[in-house]
């Protein structure tokens, strides 16, 4: 495997379990935009499917957010079982599940988000 997929596989992993409704999501978006896209250009302009994508879009940024609850939650776990002894690297691993959680829902839903906006835009104008 390359080394890019690699590093991408560690970062997911470090994400935590939030990150697997995220990919499942954004992939099934994906699917969705591609089969609008591909009914689209065969001439049936219907938004059928799209409102399941918009609520995929509005979905996915608040998993990031429960990511990062989740991630401030191991964080203070990590600290407590620390019994007083400060270790600021027993807090490194659930901010970094906060923050790329955080970040892989917003990505996610950006991703989706303007072709989402294109599809729609243009079944509208018909």
């Amino acid at each position: 495997m390359s080394q890019a997929f690699l590093q991408l596989k560690e970062i997911f992993l470090s994400g935590g379990p939030v990150m697997w409704p995220i990919l499942a999501l954004s992939v099934v978006g994906l699917a969705v935009l591609l089969w609008k896209a591909c009914e689209f250009r065969a001439g049936r302009k219907n938004a059928r499917g799209l409102g399941f994508v918009s609520t995929i879009i509005t979905a996915e940024p608040m998993l990031g957010i429960l990511g990062t609850v989740t991630g401030i939650m191991q964080t203070f776990r990590a600290l407590n079982a620390a019994d007083g002894v400060a270790n600021p690297m027993a807090a490194t691993a659930g901010i970094g599940e906060a923050l790329i959680t955080t970040a892989a829902g917003l990505i996610a839903a950006l991703i989706l988000l303007f072709p989402y906006n294109a599809l729609a835009s243009a079944i509208d104008e018909d």
